[in-house]
């Protein structure tokens, strides 16, 4: 059981100046997958995994649920975990039931500030512990950067932000060497890039040469200017926010890059009910650009998500798990609807993904239910669709939809 932890007050309205009134509630562990999916229990269906063919219906996603993200089912109970050597099918330890709760405590805490997007908090705790990096995407004014902000400030890390325009040059994101008069000499001048948080904020709206100056920040975690390697923060991440891509003014963003992101979380427009309270809130006073006066405290730092990244290193995965998770890939290179399929990068970021989400429900191993929650946010940015997929109206969504429910699942 996890030990209380402080949540919203009981009227959900965080008051300016003052923290929410209303006693502790205990705070459950994720039940909003990220990115709004939720994979539905059904019997496997044998064979080769769904692929498209032309004139035939596209493979059609289960429709979401309006607004807030859709709460994952209960874990399947036809699943069990298995004995054997090498395999303890364990719980977590108290420093690391300890661990999670501080990251429950974390989602609780950003859930102060931003409304209906369960999801997407959910899923940025998964890649800040995962190591991974994280793009966002949805209509402008849904929260995208009011959610990064409040993430750095429950963390207490440093932030930095780089508003991505037409003109942003590279030198403008990694910095430059600068002539010092005083020395006679070059200095290198850092870019924003040295942070831990690092908020691209619309990135597709500069040219892919400036977009690629992030490639090696991302995997590496350095920069390189004039032949010295500098190394970035630790941690270090970067949270890129993007428009739809049929928005004015957009590029698209590379493969390679877009390979570097460990999750694409989706931001839908709220619900009614989120919306009405996010008027509420605003109503009472609240100020998105006050943080502070809206009571949000750090509540976890830069040593907390170090051990979490430990703990979740240590969730074990059972070999019939992990099989059905590189299936689960391959499937995606044979789909005829695709051309470009998962590569190993992607495989080994499901795992990871797979691992911290188990975490993050008291578990010490992952489940096939744990692959499937995180493999739609985890591989869909990573497929590459045929011309004749897109005219379709074929989304890489439907194809990961259409994999699920084809690839066998462990029992």
């Amino acid at each position: 059981m996890t030990s209380p932890i402080p949540g919203p007050s009981s009227d959900g309205v965080p008051q300016p100046g003052s923290s929410p009134q209303g006693a502790p509630q205990p705070v459950p562990a994720p039940t909003a997958a990220p990115g709004g999916y939720a994979p539905q229990p059904e019997a496997p269906t044998q064979g080769a995994p769904a692929s498209y063919a032309p004139n035939t219906p596209p493979l059609q996603a289960a429709p979401p649920q309006e607004g807030a993200p859709q709460a994952v089912p209960q874990q399947s109970s036809s699943y069990s975990a298995p004995t054997g050597e090498g395999w303890t099918g364990r719980s977590l330890s108290e420093d690391e039931r300890r661990t999670q709760e501080s990251l429950l405590a974390l989602k609780a805490e950003i859930g102060k500030a931003v409304v209906g997007q369960e999801g997407a908090i959910t899923g940025l705790i998964v890649a800040l512990v995962a190591g991974g990096h994280a793009l966002l995407e949805g209509v402008p004014g849904v929260a995208k950067t009011l959610l990064v902000r409040t993430l750095a400030r429950a963390l207490d890390i440093d932030m930095a932000r780089i508003q991505f325009t037409p003109d942003l040059m590279p030198a403008d994101i990694t910095g430059s060497m600068v002539w010092d008069a005083g020395h006679s000499e070059f200095v290198f001048r850092e870019g924003p890039v040295f942070t831990n948080l690092l908020l691209a904020d619309e990135i597709n709206r500069t040219p892919p040469k400036t977009q690629s100056a992030l490639l090696e920040s991302m995997e590496e975690h350095t920069v390189s200017i004039d032949g010295a390697t500098r190394a970035l923060p630790n941690p270090f991440m970067v949270i890129a926010t993007q428009n739809p891509v049929e928005y004015e003014g957009t590029y698209p963003l590379p493969e390679a890059q877009l390979d570097r992101f460990l999750l694409k979380l989706e931001l839908p427009l709220p619900s009614r009910e989120a919306e009405i309270d996010i008027i509420a809130r605003h109503q009472a006073g609240f100020n998105p650009m006050s943080l502070a006066e809206a009571g949000i405290q750090p509540v976890a730092g830069a040593a907390d998500i170090q051990a979490a990244h430990e703990a979740a290193s240590r969730i074990e995965v059972a070999p019939a798990v992990m099989a059905y998770l590189v299936d689960l890939c391959r499937a995606t290179r044979t789909s005829a609807a695709v051309r470009l399929g998962v590569s190993p990068r992607g495989a080994t970021a499901l795992l990871r993904t797979s691992r911290v989400w188990a975490f993050l429900q008291g578990r010490g191993f992952v489940t096939p239910d744990d692959v499937k929650t995180m493999a739609p946010v985890t591989l869909a940015h990573r497929l590459g669709l045929r011309a004749e997929a897109n005219l379709e109206g074929v989304s890489t969504t439907d194809v990961i939809t259409g994999v699920l429910a084809a690839t066998p699942v462990p029992r």
